[in-house]
């Protein structure tokens, strides 16, 4: 059966939304952007107001997400999940991911590099950190090593532990050696690693002619 619109009215309190009248009763509101599509007097069949409300559930979902990516980057997996949370239709996901890809905002690559950079830039981790993280923000392995063998270890750890060390200053080598030990490994930092940015520090800080480093 086809029902005639009749009318087209803005919702006084979301302008970004349009009422849709067939026949001279409110029937179901969609937003503005598809809207623009639809004219008064144009006549809508039952399937062409399902597929209407198909493409406003999708476009509002749409718009959550961009919403949802403007605090930061985020991966695929971690939009999909948001998606799901909030309920919308499965049907509807592929295409909604499709088309964040589409316009770059969605790629994994990116993503990956995104973060360890901000890692780099605040907070230095180690490879086993790192590789940790993203797996658990469902990036695919193979992203994931090739992300990471651009990163260099030893630098993130010095850099890491720069400050620290400059705090032990008065510790004898055995104190300063187990904390930064500490501090570091817990940073998913690997012991070959940690070994070598304690002893680089500590010549750095004391005067390698006057104190023995013991192995």
């Amino acid at each position: 059966m086809q029902q005639k619109i009749t009318a087209l009215r803005y919702q006084k309190k979301n302008r970004r939304r349009v009422n849709v009248y067939l026949d001279g009763d409110y029937a179901f509101a969609v937003q503005e952007i598809i809207a623009g599509t639809l004219c008064v007097g144009q006549e809508l069949s039952e399937e062409q107001v399902a597929e209407l409300q198909g493409r406003d559930l999708a476009e509002a979902a749409y718009e959550r997400v961009l919403n949802y990516l403007s605090y930061r980057p985020r991966s695929r997996a971690e939009v999909q999940s948001y998606l799901k949370r909030r309920r919308v239709p499965e049907e509807l996901i592929p295409a909604l991911l499709e088309r964040l890809e589409n316009v770059a905002l969605l790629d994994d690559d990116a993503f990956a590099r995104y973060w360890v950079e901000n890692r780099e830039s605040f907070r230095p981790r180690g490879l086993r950190s790192l590789r940790y993280e993203l797996r658990g923000k469902g990036v695919a392995d193979s992203t994931v090593s090739k992300v990471l063998t651009e990163l260099d270890e030893s630098e993130s750890a010095y850099r890491a532990a720069e400050p620290r060390a400059r705090r032990l200053e008065q510790v004898d080598y055995a104190t300063f050696r187990r904390r930064l030990d500490g501090f570091l490994q817990r940073r998913g930092f690997n012991y070959d690693v940690v070994k070598e940015v304690v002893e680089r520090l500590w010549r750095e800080i004391h005067n390698p002619e006057e104190v023995e480093v013991s192995p």
